[in-house]
């Protein structure tokens, strides 16, 4: 069974990965994100995700280098992550309310091709009162947090509703990868009966 080669840190996507059994391991991708302008959202994450698998890729010795990027997209405009809690708050107050959509890019990269697509999950928000969102910002989930929330803890209690691939919101579209992993190594396994 080949091992992932994960172009990462991003501690949800290596839950996510040892959840699904997938073996693997973490590369910290030294790609640096720019966004050139007229980029849309998609474009962009899938562009940041090619980014960081072709950083690993170039020392990876053959193997499958997977690269993802995510943002969180309101009226066409994408919100990253957060700088401040006061940055959080106003990111939080914006999506209130209202759906957004969470764009994953994902690149799949081995020898001899690579494999960009994108997954979009729409994620609708309750009506916040001011009292709730400062409550949640001072939980200090944001950090670090496409869109200022985190839907696998406290910030579940900020959504209604999900529609499509929930692990895609947490931080990696499984779904497409293990589709993409199948498609491309047919005659492999993508997760392990042992545990990680």
């Amino acid at each position: 069974m080949s091992t992932l080669l994960l172009a990462s840190t991003s501690p949800q996507r290596r839950a996510i990965l040892g959840q699904l059994g997938v073996p693997f391991e973490v590369v910290a991708p030294d790609y640096e994100e720019h966004d050139p302008p007229g980029l849309t959202p998609v474009e962009a994450v899938r562009a940041h995700a090619l980014g960081k698998a072709r950083s690993v890729a170039a020392e990876a010795a053959g193997r499958i280098v997977l690269g993802v990027d995510t943002a969180v997209v309101l009226d066409g405009r994408a919100h990253g992550k957060p700088s401040s809690a006061g940055e959080a708050a106003v990111m939080l107050a914006v999506l209130a309310g209202r759906t957004h959509e969470v764009v994953s890019g994902l690149c799949v990269a081995g020898p001899g091709f690579e494999d960009v697509e994108h997954e979009t999950t729409r994620v609708t928000f309750r009506s916040l009162p001011v009292s709730t969102n400062a409550a949640y910002v001072e939980t200090g989930e944001w950090e670090g947090r496409a869109g200022g929330y985190a839907i696998q803890g406290r910030g579940a209690a900020l959504v209604t509703r999900v529609e499509g691939d929930y692990l895609n919101v947490v931080g990696l579209p499984a779904a497409l990868l293990v589709t993409i992993l199948s498609r491309r190594l047919p005659g492999e396994l993508w997760f392990s009966s042992v545990g990680q």
